[in-house]
Formats: structure tokens, C-alpha cells, sequence
């Protein structure tokens, strides 16, 4: 058996895209609403531009949370940065504009938040789009501050982060359990397992803790879901309630 890292260094509450679905995901809005519900960690997803700007997006496609259409990735920054990311949620966030993902990096920084970023590359810019976090991250972010988590459902991209950046914690995205998946997860030098809720039991959550890592699910809205994550003995929990769970509990 591995030691555990003792201790996690990170909340066990961490806001989905900043404020789940009261604003309008991964805006600086929703981290600063987040935040004034009491989280202090967030959960984002970056991606490069065409010109090589991390940024953040959910989708490979814009139309859903923004006013453009087609593939994000293949835009460059200063089309993309002109963009309404706002007035698909409501008016009130009408105007608000796509974040990089250093500009969010910083405000994390400068409020003593932690940060879990999803590497959520264009497809075929994998390991491109892992290199690229990991570089800026560990350029800008100091080792006296908790280090941010990169997490991602593609190999490809943690593999690339690993390398330009080893130092860096990683967490091994998996919405089903696929043999071999804590063997991945292991060659990939991860902390942590984040797994749909649903997959968490308290055999999977035995067995990841032997291998030395931390269990951590999404997307948990429920509070039966949530204690039955916490009763399980998890380590993290993500949340689009920012409004129903008290990150203080």
C-alpha cells in the first residue's frame, strides 16, 4: 500500500464551473458568485484557440454558451474574446465575455483560492492542449500556494501535462469503469480518481485509497447524493448547488 498524502491539501466542496448553474458557466461572474456562497475551490474547463490562448469552454462548439457557432478551438483569441457568454443564461449576465484561463489563474491566486482545471482539449489537440495548461500553470503559480489540479478524461492530455509539468497533481477523469482504469491511472502519475457519483462505492473507494490515491465524484446536486459520498469517506465533492451545500460542513 502507497502512503496517502496527508494531508489532501484541497476543500473537500469545489463549485462546478465556478457557480454551477447560477450564472453562467465558467465566467469570472460565476467564480465571484461562487465565492460569495463560501467556496474556495472551482472547477473550470480549458482550451487553446486556434492561436495557442488557453481559455475557458465547456463544449467543443460554441452555440450552446455563447453567441458564436461552430468550434471554439479553431477561432483565434480575438475572435473569441468578443464573444457573448452571457446572455444565453440571462440578461442580467448579458456581455459577459469568455475568461482565459490565466486570467482566472491570477484571480484564484490574488483570493488564496484552489483551483481544479479540467483539460477539455478540441478533439485532436490532446496532448497540445495538456502541454499548454501545465506550462502556464506551473509558470505563474508559486510553490508556496496549493498547487492547482489538472484533471482530464483524455490520457493523451494528462500524459502531456505530466511531463511538461510533473510536479503538478493530476486527477483521472471516467464517467464508466473501463478495466485497467486505476492501471491508467497509476501510469499516468495521478492523485486522484474523479469518477461520476454514482460509480463510488465503498469497494472502489477501498481500493483507490490502497493505491495511494483520492476519491473525488461529480456532479453531485442531491443531498442524498452528497452524503452518500461523504459517508463513503471521499475526498472531494463537485457541485453545480453552490446555493445547497455549505462548503463549510
Amino acid at each position: 500500500m502507497q502512503p496517502m498524502e496527508n494531508p489532501w491539501p484541497y476543500p473537500r466542496w469545489i463549485a462546478h464551473r465556478g457557480a454551477g448553474k447560477l450564472a453562467p458557466e465558467n465566467t469570472m461572474s460565476a467564480f465571484r458568485l461562487g465565492a460569495q456562497y463560501g467556496y474556495r475551490m472551482f472547477e473550470c474547463d480549458a482550451k487553446l484557440s486556434a492561436d495557442g490562448v488557453l481559455f475557458l469552454l465547456h463544449d467543443a462548439t460554441l452555440q450552446r454558451t455563447t453567441n458564436g457557432h461552430g468550434t471554439g478551438g479553431e477561432l483565434p483569441w480575438s475572435a473569441l474574446s468578443q464573444l457573448d457568454a452571457g446572455s444565453w443564461h440571462s440578461r442580467t449576465h448579458a456581455g459577459e465575455s469568455l475568461p482565459t484561463l490565466e486570467a482566472l489563474a491570477r484571480w484564484c491566486l490574488a483570493s488564496h483560492f484552489c483551483l481544479n482545471v479540467e483539460i477539455k482539449p478540441t478533439p485532436g489537440t490532446e496532448a497540445a492542449t495538456g502541454r499548454a495548461v501545465a506550462e502556464l500553470l506551473a509558470h505563474i503559480w508559486p510553490t508556496t500556494a496549493i498547487a492547482p489540479l489538472l484533471t482530464s478524461f483524455r490520457p493523451d492530455a494528462l500524459a502531456a501535462a505530466q511531463a511538461a509539468a510533473p510536479q503538478l497533481p493530476r486527477g483521472l477523469l471516467i464517467d464508466t469503469l473501463q478495466p485497467g482504469c486505476l492501471d491508467l491511472a497509476q501510469q499516468l502519475g495521478c492523485q486522484a480518481l474523479v469518477c461520476n457519483h454514482a460509480l463510488w462505492d465503498a469497494a472502489l473507494v477501498a481500493q483507490v485509497h490502497a493505491l495511494g490515491l483520492r476519491a473525488l465524484g461529480y456532479t453531485v446536486n442531491d443531498e442524498w447524493a452528497a452524503q452518500r459520498l461523504i459517508d463513503l469517506g471521499t475526498d472531494g465533492i463537485i457541485t453545480d448547488r453552490v446555493d445547497l451545500f455549505s462548503p463549510a460542513r
